[in-house]
């Protein structure tokens, strides 16, 4: 490959100092590392390298290593994500050999899901990028694309990231702040369309808009969590189901990075590892089970490392827990606790998850009950690999990586999505027949047009008060026909009475 061919030639040919080179993902930086060293053990005795791979998913400490001064006479080659573009800087870098893509997370709207995009950088991250070589002394850049590529294929800036991402929670703060119309709204950067009206509908579809797209109460007290609506509602929710404690270590769980990590020398182990964590209903039961049995370890980093968990995720994780008791305090909510009774905590995890159900189809393979879109069961989840499937579940996220996969799932009783999503399913009775669905449709839609009818009524009236305020206002303001005036000049003044001498 290319970059191999380049980093060892900078590697023999090339004064003293360390090499940084730009990667998409944790898989093409594992690969780039196997084949540089493989490619440098072909070498009559070569100088010594130091190849360090940089991701997201790799522990603290070993992410560290890259900050080590090399050994007299050793080179560093560091194999890094655009993390290493802006979000650090490495001293001694000397040499950048950059490939000229990065991985971007590309929100769907018509799907629900997020993809992972391998796309080509923009000209202004490959300025910065090759400002990265030389930051303490002369340095050189290799970029491994064409000019006529930089210059045509590449744009000026990054997509601004409020155009590729979910923007339910931008649009649930926009009409808590009393914005009416979103489409109209001006932004700097405007969103797609699409992605505005989904989001709308994904807000109505958890109870914070009313049929008007007016804020509910429960709207606004979805605002004041600064996360996503759906865990949001789980939130609130949890108080009336009894499980407020478990459920705020559940979202603390969500709202960090992936607590599991797998070296890739060290698969098996860390596979039996997590199986020991794996509750067989839910994996949101299973990042419970990971929480509860840490803080029993006394949130020992010792036992992170033995069961192949990320220290720093759990930590964030207790930070987070703690900042939304916090907010549930303020918002004077209750925390109870449900004990062992788990089919709970799977039930409100349907409350604020209905909307995104899916149906069992083959082995390993789910249809999604509203879009209709086949998914797959992630190979890491607790459900993936079970002597049996459940029928029908609830998904955190979708992401599409080499397939369409469902991110963190709990199965759930078909039952709980009619009565909570009653908007979306029903259950088929014997005896129940499409007729009388469409007469529920015709209802539901009727009443929705009674509702708007009624908006425009309660409009039209407050219109027209307003309009005789005015124009009594106006009246008021005129003066009276009936006062005698004399005229000095240009300007009219009306006649007083002269004051009586008191005789």
């Amino acid at each position: 490959m290319v970059f191999c061919s380049q980093i060892l030639a900078i590697h023999v040919g090339k004064p003293a100092g360390d090499i940084l080179v730009f990667m998409t993902g944790q898989e093409d930086i594992e690969v780039t590392c196997e084949l540089v060293r493989e490619r440098l053990d072909a070498l009559n005795d070569p100088p010594e390298l130091s190849i360090l791979p940089i991701y997201s998913q790799m522990p603290a400490d070993l992410q560290a290593k890259i900050f080590d001064r090399a050994a007299p006479g050793v080179r560093k080659c560091i194999v890094a994500t655009n993390i290493a573009e802006t979000s650090l800087t490495v001293d001694g870098i000397m040499y950048v050999v950059d490939a000229g893509y990065s991985k971007l997370k590309v929100y769907n709207p018509r799907m629900g899901m997020d993809t992972l995009q391998i796309t080509p950088i923009s000209q202004a991250n490959a300025g910065q990028r090759s400002g990265r070589a030389g930051r303490t002394g002369p340095g050189q850049a290799y970029r491994l694309f064409t000019e006529k590529a930089y210059k045509d294929e590449m744009y000026i800036q990054t997509i601004p990231e409020i155009q590729r991402t979910n923007l339910s929670n931008t649009v649930l703060l926009l009409k808590s702040l009393g914005v009416k119309d979103l489409l109209d709204f001006d932004f700097m950067d405007p969103p797609p369309q699409d992605t505005i009206t989904t989001s709308l509908f994904d807000l109505w579809a958890l109870g914070a808009l009313d049929n008007l797209g007016e804020l509910t109460d429960l709207g606004r007290k979805m605002n004041a969590f600064p996360m996503d609506p759906s865990l949001a509602k789980l939130l609130i929710t949890s108080q009336e189901y009894g499980c407020s404690e478990e459920m705020v270590i559940i979202v603390s769980m969500l709202s960090v990075p992936n607590v599991f990590y797998r070296p890739k020398e060290r698969q098996e182990e860390s596979d039996a590892a997590r199986e020991k964590f794996f509750v067989p209903e839910s994996d949101h039961l299973t990042y419970l089970h990971v929480f509860s049995q840490w803080k029993a370890n006394g949130f020992n980093d010792g036992w992170c490392i033995r069961h192949f968990l990320h220290s720093k995720s759990l930590r964030r994780a207790k930070e987070v827990r703690d900042q939304l008791l916090d907010i549930m305090k303020m918002q004077q909510m209750q925390m109870v606790s449900c004990g062992t009774d788990w089919d709970v905590i799977r039930k409100c995890i349907c409350s604020g998850y209905y909307h995104q159900a899916a149906k069992v189809k083959g082995i390993g393979e789910y249809i999604n009950l509203r879009t209709s879109v086949t998914v797959q069961l992630h190979p890491t989840s607790a459900l993936y690999g079970l002597g049996f499937l459940p029928d029908y579940l609830v998904y955190h996220e979708l992401i599409l990586t080499s397939k369409e996969y469902m991110s963190t799932v709990t199965s759930v009783d078909p039952h709980w999505l009619a009565d909570l999503g009653g908007v979306f399913y029903s259950i088929k009775e014997k005896g129940y027949s499409a007729r009388e669905k469409r007469i529920t449709e015709t209802e539901f839609n009727r009443k929705m047009e009674i509702e708007t009818q009624m908006a425009a009524d309660r409009q039209r009236q407050l219109d027209e008060m307003q309009a005789e305020e005015e124009l009594k206002l106006v009246k008021k303001a005129e003066p009276s026909k009936n006062k005698k005036t004399v005229t000095s000049g240009a300007v009219v003044k009306p006649v007083r009475k002269r004051a009586g001498r008191g005789f």
